[in-house]
């Protein structure tokens, strides 16, 4: 199958109506592969919590890389298709069902008038992406249709998607209903323990040798205070000398995956809808291949801390890129 765009895979006609909302979930959102160049207006990115997930459900569509696609986050979703189409699902762990009849995620799936998808709620794994051909079909805002909920943008009025909402969608005119799936071997593992590489950043030279050996060799847990602005972690205390600076320190920009350590000494990893500057020190940054083996977990999920040096992150990222375009997708028969 082909990764990029055609005109035999990617024909379609109008807009139309495309699925009904049933049942939202417990935070089920519209989102593209995020809003960029913003930051000087205090707009964040917002985009996919698993951004490997959502590249996947939108490759075996042969959809855009950038195409709209829903987020639900632990589950509960359910929609009513108004269109003939073709939709597929990734990323999270919750039973998936087409009519109440359980089928495999990971996969592409054909879906007509009247058929009811839903999901099931998370046991391990909670973001799961549904893509539709073509893409859901929403108004750009700056840019953008990921949905924000802080700043109201993206998505449909800024907001969470309601029951009731109608998720428009292209109406597909191509009459091929192959079906593709991504082999097990080459599904992400989000089980277990979670070590996350992190590219230690210059703010590492205001927090003590000690500290700097216990933030690296301690077991911390993903707390109950975690959302799509940041995983707040528990464990050992770790301390910088900004935390007793008189005044402080000056805000600054804040990176995607930065490592916020306030007063309490509590890390924090913050995420795709980050603020946009802040003024707690920041011991380095998660590498950005990681952040979805900690987006994916729930409270209570052991998190470790390893160092890399930049130049092996660039390294890592360059082969992951590498090997997702080299991975093949397979027909199902």
């Amino acid at each position: 199958m082909s990764t990029s765009s055609n005109n035999e895979h990617t024909k379609v006609n109008s807009v139309t109506s495309g699925f009904t909302v049933i049942q939202p979930g417990i935070l089920t959102l519209l989102q593209d592969a995020g809003r960029f160049g913003k930051h000087n207006i205090g707009l964040t990115n917002g985009g996919p919590l698993d951004k490997l997930s959502f590249d996947w459900a939108n490759r075996l569509l042969d959809n855009d890389p950038n195409a709209c696609v829903i987020e639900a986050s632990i589950g509960g979703l359910a929609l009513e298709s108004q269109i003939n189409t073709q939709i597929a699902i990734t990323g999270g762990d919750a039973e998936f069902t087409i009519n109440q009849k359980p089928v495999a995620s990971w996969q592409t799936h054909s879906v007509k008038v009247g058929d009811k998808i839903a999901f099931g709620f998370a046991k391990n794994a909670t973001r799961h992406y549904l893509a539709v051909k073509g893409g859901f079909q929403v108004e750009a805002m700056f840019g953008s249709c990921a949905t924000v909920v802080r700043e109201k943008l993206g998505g449909l009025n800024g907001s969470a998607l309601k029951a009731g909402d109608a998720l428009p969608c292209l109406v597909n005119t191509n009459q091929n209903t192959a079906q593709y799936k991504v082999s097990v071997s080459d599904q992400p593992n989000y089980s277990g323990d979670i070590t996350l590489r992190v590219v230690l950043g210059y703010q590492q030279n205001t927090f003590s040798h000690v500290d700097k050996a216990r933030f690296l060799n301690s077991n911390f847990v993903i707390s109950d205070k975690c959302d799509r602005m940041g995983f707040r972690l528990t464990g050992p205390e770790i301390k910088s000398e900004l935390h007793t600076k008189s005044g402080g320190m000056l805000s600054e920009g804040i990176c995607y995956g930065a490592i916020q350590v306030p007063a309490d000494g509590q890390p924090i990893v913050l995420l795709n809808d980050r603020q946009t500057i802040g003024g707690y020190p920041k011991i380095g940054s998660v590498f950005s291949l990681d952040i979805p083996k900690l987006t994916q977990r729930l409270p209570g999920a052991n998190i470790y801390f390893e160092a890399i040096t930049i130049d092996e992150a660039q390294r890592q990222l360059h082969l992951a890129h590498y090997r997702y375009q080299k991975t093949q997708i397979l027909s199902i028969k």
